[in-house]
């Protein structure tokens, strides 16, 4: 008997032994098209014990019979399997109708990729350019038609010029407006010559969309004429917590030198053209002295996860990356918290957004660094005997010009919103945004003292503070009625914008070993002749109702209205507020009955009209304005014995009557796929027409008390039309190669009608002898950027500059001048792709631009042959006409106008994928990538400036100026080594 029950006994621990044993459970994830499924999140439920798949989609996890596992993948449709045994479990992840849909963001929301009826174009984070990014624009570069980015400087987080759809106003500008996870940006200057939207961690972006026409844009109206950039960053996702480290170590150099003559070519070509030689034997290439190899580093850690009712998503980022140019630098350290809280059933939900960021910005005196380089004579030693920058009795050396100078900006920025939704009933929601954007910058500009070269001192002191407030209550309401689906949209805006700006400066300062900036009172000179302080304070606000219909029949006849009315303080009293509609209708042929046995998966025919206006005009333009100053025409003596009192005068009259700049748009759009969308593509017809142009005009009677005013030029339209072309192509097989190629082209017709001027000119050109010349003209019939200017056809015979004599009067003068050419690139152009096998992968992107041209200011200033005589630096084409004379000046003409084309190969990336359970750490890291990026490999072009994507900011006035060369920052070849690990 005993026996039996010790049977018993042992028989029953051995099964319950059995029962509660965990056992490895091992299997593969796959797609619905067979393909193994890297990062799937494993989990047992229960437990919360999880794990993600390897890349050839793999997993190993220990399990008992009887538990569940939960399979999820962003995309798929989560699936849980029960163990019945430990055999291998073959999974297969099905595409989710909700979640596959690619979802674009719109504005104030977002939509199904299908059900979008304007042009808009989404850019996800797998798609971005490699490499050094300071500034989110750099991430899309070449990745969406239509849009135009460029690099106007090759400093560290300098400005990125962008347009989208052409230029469309003469002094309001074509800066698009940016919206980071609902908050809509300012696009003020946070101080220094950064750009301002380097304070965004690129690493923390999840996606770029990009409206274009106005049925997309007109839902932000008076801020919408020049498109819009939706930015949104990244979220936890509900599952295992995750921990991710990424790192980045580069090296950069000078893409390319101007060609200007050696020590040896320089002493023969002066003597040959019969100028006067200066020789100190030396053979000192300056522009290497000036420059350095550059390196750079970025660190970027973060943490997400989350559980049913929260998600949360935490980063910081270091970025240091040298400029090319000693002495420059750009240091940025981030810190980001995305958190989502829901509660209530599901019924509440808060987004919290916070990111704080400090940028330090070291500058050095850029273009007097860049033109002595160039023209400092190259028998000049850079060093003396005991390698002391040397001492020139006529020219300072740029390398104690480097030890003298100092550019310093330290700005802090915090951007912060929240967001709460509340369900009231199925279907309707209604949410609060709430947002603050404080920045404060402090930026000092000092000269130091020198005894030997001797120099007094300076320092210049400013500080910017910008403060960005907004509020906003909105409903939304989807619902369906049968076939019928309808989404309402309603809301209000508030948004206060308060900008304030000082400047001081104070004289000579003494060589006593302390920087002025750390003691300004050392100074010895504090007038307001030289050292007049100076400041400014803007408040502007933007209260604004809007409203959105959408309506799809049958999810294949979709309909989408908008309305929008802004009021802004910019504006005149009569006009302060301005009604922005748009309409558009789709029409999804694919859902169609005929179309089932067709090759396309994807059809739809967009057709949108709309209105947006412009209101990035100068603040308190509509009011009246004097100044008090101190001459013989506004002050006069009230004491024979005393000082002249100041006298004040009008600097400009009210003018309550100015209205908003309006652009109205069509576009008709075609999207499609093919062979089940491995072939997608979108084609769009636009023509966008601004009227309303505001301008500063002089008075038509000269006898006014202020000599400018600003108001609408009624008749005077701008107008770009142009269309677009967008292809990408995927594939991938069994064996594990993909690859996917894509590539847009847009051309681009601008015009100006109508215009009051006969030429309106801008581009300040710099240089001996041109300091009131203009190298722009705004001209009708013309586009913007249009180069204005003389035409040069060769040398006379007394060696002089000759010019097509276009009147016909046989005299010399600016009634010569011609249209030229414009700066705006009538096509634009990108190719990219990836190719990958197994855990390696290939990433390149190609961009170029044609059709535009680049005025040389740099050769128009310094590279001419009266320079070369007295040994200054040139290249040979200043010695090109052997019959020009030595006297001869350098004009603003079409000599120095260039063609502009260009190809780049903007970004070579090469990765592997490592497998760590290849290397025995899997249970500790999900996750390892290496890669090596190349940045700016080569450029296809013409140009023989340091390179073609340039943009001098050269405006006169306020009136734009587009296409000037003159001294820019040199572009840099850049070597990255990047590593990334997850746990």
């Amino acid at each position: 008997m005993k026996k039996i029950r010790f049977l018993m006994l042992f028989f029953l621990t051995v099964f319950s032994v059995a029962g509660w044993a965990q056992t490895e459970v091992t299997g593969v994830v796959l797609d619905d098209a067979n393909f193994p499924l890297p990062g799937v999140n494993v989990l047992v439920k229960g437990i919360k014990k999880g794990i993600v798949t390897d890349i050839d989609g793999r997993f190993t996890i220990k399990a008992s019979v009887g538990d569940v596992i939960e399979f999820s993948y962003i995309g798929l449709e989560t699936q849980e399997v029960t163990i019945k045994n430990y055999n291998k479990l073959d999974i297969k992840l099905q595409s989710s109708a909700m979640q596959l849909e690619d979802l674009v963001v719109v504005g104030y929301g977002s939509k199904r990729k299908r059900d979008v009826t304007g042009a808009v174009t989404s850019v996800k984070n797998d798609a971005f350019n490699r490499g050094i990014v300071t500034s989110p624009e750099q991430l899309i570069q070449g990745k969406v038609s239509g849009v135009n980015i460029t690099s106007a400087s090759g400093e560290p987080g300098s400005n990125q010029a962008i347009s989208i759809r052409g230029q469309g106003g003469v002094r309001t500008g074509s800066t698009p407006l940016f919206v980071i996870d609902g908050f809509a940006l300012d696009n003020s200057s946070t101080g220094g010559a950064t750009n301002p939207l380097s304070f965004i961690n690129a690493d923390d972006i999840e996606s770029i969309d990009v409206l274009k026409d106005a049925s997309a844009t007109a839902i932000y109206g008076s801020r919408g004429a020049n498109g819009v950039i939706l930015i949104t960053t990244k979220r936890g996702k509900k599952g295992q917590s995750k921990v991710t480290y990424s790192t980045s170590l580069g090296t950069s150099s000078m893409a390319k030198e101007i060609p200007v003559y050696s020590a040896d070519a320089f002493r023969a070509k002066v003597v040959e053209i019969g100028g006067q030689l200066i020789d100190l034997g030396g053979s000192t290439n300056w522009q290497k002295e000036i420059t350095r190899t550059a390196f750079s580093q970025n660190h970027n850690l973060n943490l997400s996860g989350g559980a049913d009712n929260l998600t949360y998503f935490a980063s910081i980022g270091h970025q240091d990356q040298q400029g090319i140019l000693k002495n420059s630098e750009l240091k940025k350290l981030s810190g980001r918290i995305n958190l989502t809280q829901k509660m209530f059933n599901n019924r509440l939900k808060i987004d919290l957004n916070l990111n704080a960021t400090n940028t330090k910005s070291e500058r050095p005196a850029i273009e007097s660094l860049i033109g002595t380089a160039l023209s400092l004579n190259p028998t000049y030693p850079a060093y003396d005997e005991n390698r002391a920058p040397s001492i020139f009795a006529d020219v300072f050396n740029p390398l104690i010009r480097l030890n003298l100078y100092e550019d310093l900006t330290n700005t802090n920025r915090i951007i912060a919103n929240i967001s709460p939704s509340f369900e009231i009933i199925k279907g309707l929601d209604y949410k609060l945004n709430l947002g603050v954007d404080n920045s404060n910058s402090d930026r000092d500009i000092q000269n130091r003292p020198s005894t030997l070269p001797q120099q007094d001192g300076r320092l210049d002191s400013y500080y910017i503070s910008n403060k960005n407030n907004l509020i906003e209550n909105y409903i939304t309401y989807n619902f369906d009625l049968g076939e019928n689906n309808f989404s309402l949209l309603a809301g209000h805006s508030y948004q206060k914008t308060f900008v304030q700006y000082r400047h001081w400066s104070i004289d000579k300062f003494k060589d006593n070993g302390i920087d002025p900036k750390y003691n300004p009172g050392l100074g010895q000179e504090l007038d307001l002749i030289d050292n007049l302080p100076s400041g400014s304070a803007i408040k502007n606000e933007l209260q604004s109702f809007f409203g959105r219909v959408g309506y799809s029949l049958k999810d294949r006849y979709l309909l989408t209205a908008t309305f929008r009315r802004d009021g802004s303080s910019k504006f005149g009293s009569n006009n302060k507020y301005g009604n922005f509609p748009s309409f558009a209708a789709g029409w999804r042929i694919s859902e169609e009955e005929f179309m089932k046995s067709s090759p396309f998966s994807n059809l739809k025919l967009r057709a949108g009209w709309g209105r947006t206006g412009n209101q990035e005009i100068p603040s308190k333009i509509t009011q009246a304005s004097s100044t008090t100053s101190v001459t013989g025409s506004t002050s006069y003596p009230l004491n024979p014995a005393g000082t002249f009192p100041g006298g004040t005068t009008y600097a400009r009259f009210a003018n309550p009557d100015i209205q908003w700049e309006v652009s109205s748009q069509t576009n008709v759009g075609l999207d499609f796929g093919l062979f089940n969308g491995a072939l997608s593509g979108t084609v769009d017809y636009f023509n966008k027409v601004s009227d309303n142009i505001l301008l500063e005009v002089v008075p038509s009677d000269p006898i006014q008390a202020a000599s400018t005013y600003w108001t609408n030029v009624k008749d005077m339209t701008i107008t770009n039309k142009g269309l677009e072309l967008a292809l990408a192509y995927e594939y991938k097989n069994e064996n594990g190669v993909s690859f996917s190629l894509g590539g847009n082209v847009s051309f681009i017709d601008n015009k100006i009608e109508n215009s009051p001027f006969t030429v309106l000119t801008t581009g300040s050109a710099s240089g001996s002898g041109l300091s009131s010349a203009t190298i722009n003209g705004y001209v009708n019939g013309q586009p913007i950027g249009t180069f204005y200017m003389k035409e040069f056809i060769g040398i006379n015979d007394q060696g002089m500059s000759m010019f097509r004599d276009v009147n016909g009067d046989g005299l010399d003068t600016d009634a010569d001048r011609v249209v030229a050419g414009s700066a705006l690139p009538d096509k634009l152009y990108s190719f990219y792709g990836n190719i990958a096998y197994k855990g390696f992968d290939l990433n390149f992107n190609f961009n170029g631009v044609s059709g535009n041209k680049i005025y040389d200011n740099t050769a128009n200033s310094s590279f001419y042959k009266a320079r070369l005589a007295k040994s200054l630096n040139t290249t040979a084409a200043a010695a090109q006409y052997p019959s020009e004379s030595i006297t001869n000046p350098a004009s603003i003409s079409t000599r120095y106008l260039k063609n502009g084309a260009f190809i780049r190969l903007n970004n070579l990336s090469l990765g592997y994928n490592l497998n760590p359970k290849t290397i025995g750490i899997q249970d500790w890291v999900s996750s390892m990538r290496f890669s090596l990026t190349g940045q700016n490999l080569f450029v296809i072009t013409d140009y023989d400036g340091y390179d073609p994507e340039v943009n001098t900011d050269r405006s006169v006035d306020g009136v734009t100026s587009y296409g000037i060369d003159y001294l820019s920052y040199p572009k840099a070849r850049t070597f990255l080594f990047g590593f990334n690990v997850s746990f």
